[in-house]
């Protein structure tokens, strides 16, 4: 096969077992304000990419996740680029071209975690999030649909946009229900002058606040 490229440069081929599929979603702060970025989706590998063997993330665009369903268990190829600005996403790698997907068998699981087929994206912005704990992310979400990493982007002073600072966070979009849930400490964001807000408790419940318990 002959190696994609894309504006001059070689794509890296990687192939490997799809561990878990989550929303690929960018959050902007600009101290009490928010708003999203729906990237597509983050695809968490286990395999080889270029001469390495690793655990792996490959984001994908929407497009391609409404033609192949991806989902934990299958078996997934192709070609991407090194991310162009690392501060501005959770994956490593983009731009995927060549994409190939072997679907296996499932075996369903009893939730939590949930492991099926994610849905679109607008469902995700249709349910909101509540803010997820870093710990419980890392040792009980990582291979759920409803838990998310996100890249942010901050926007230190309103009057002045080029003062950025980056960093990432978690969220949950899952049933509020969930035993696994744990909320973490409340969210804080700097602004000029030294200024800090902090997000409280009620900026979750209205975000949620539609939802049944158990949806």
């Amino acid at each position: 096969m002959i190696p994609s490229r894309s504006n001059g440069v070689e794509k890296i081929p990687w192939h490997g077992l799809l561990i878990s599929v989550q929303p690929r979603i960018r959050l902007g702060r600009s101290f009490d304000q928010r708003s999203h970025t729906y990237l597509g989706y983050a695809l968490r590998v286990r395999g080889s990419i270029g001469s390495e063997s690793r655990e792996f993330l490959v984001g994908v665009g929407e497009g391609a996740h409404a033609k192949h369903q991806f989902r934990a268990v299958s078996t997934v190829s192709g070609d991407a680029l090194p991310v162009a600005d690392p501060r501005l996403e959770t994956v490593e790698f983009y731009k995927v071209s060549n994409l190939e997907v072997t679907v296996r068998e499932v075996q369903e699981e009893t939730p939590p975690p949930w492991r099926g087929i994610p849905p679109p994206l607008s469902i995700y912005r249709e349910r909101g999030h509540r803010r997820l704990a870093t710990r419980t992310f890392e040792e009980k979400c990582t291979t759920c649909i409803w838990g998310c990493h996100m890249a942010v982007e901050m926007i230190i002073d309103q009057w002045n946009p080029s003062k950025r600072r980056y960093r990432t966070e978690t969220f949950c979009y899952g049933p509020r229900s969930c035993p696994l849930y744990r909320s973490g400490p409340e969210r804080k964001v700097p602004g000029r002058r030294g200024m800090t807000y902090t997000e409280e408790d009620w900026v979750d419940e209205e975000a949620t606040l539609r939802r049944a318990p158990d949806e």
